[in-house]
């Protein structure tokens, strides 16, 4: 991916709890298809440490198009299961890039 003044890209970190492993899975595949299908979608990437911890990076084209995920009811369902059922902790930033570079050899 070559990053692009503007874009907004929202670092999503959490833990799950081990009871929910199963369950989260498949509700994440249903709400990653949606990210995808949403306008101005760039790409999202999940990395697992060892240590247990879940990082999760989702970029969209814009603003507007960051608000309409933020805001898709979907969405918002996924996040009330997250706190009910899924997350033993968990932190959002959202940040707008303002400087972009690329390298490809």
């Amino acid at each position: 991916m070559e990053p692009q003044v503007g874009q907004v890209i929202t670092v999503f970190r959490s833990r799950l709890l081990e009871s929910s492993a199963d369950a989260y899975s498949t509700h994440a595949e249903r709400i990653s298809e949606l990210a995808r299908s949403m306008p101005g979608y760039v790409e999202h990437k999940i990395f697992i440490a060892a240590d247990g911890e879940r990082v999760t990076l989702v970029t969209f084209a814009d603003r507007e198009s960051h608000n309409g995920w933020r805001d898709h009811p979907d969405h918002r369902a996924a996040q009330r299961a997250g706190i009910s059922a899924y997350y033993s902790e968990y932190s959002v930033a959202v940040g707008e890039v303002d400087h972009a570079s690329h390298f490809t050899r």
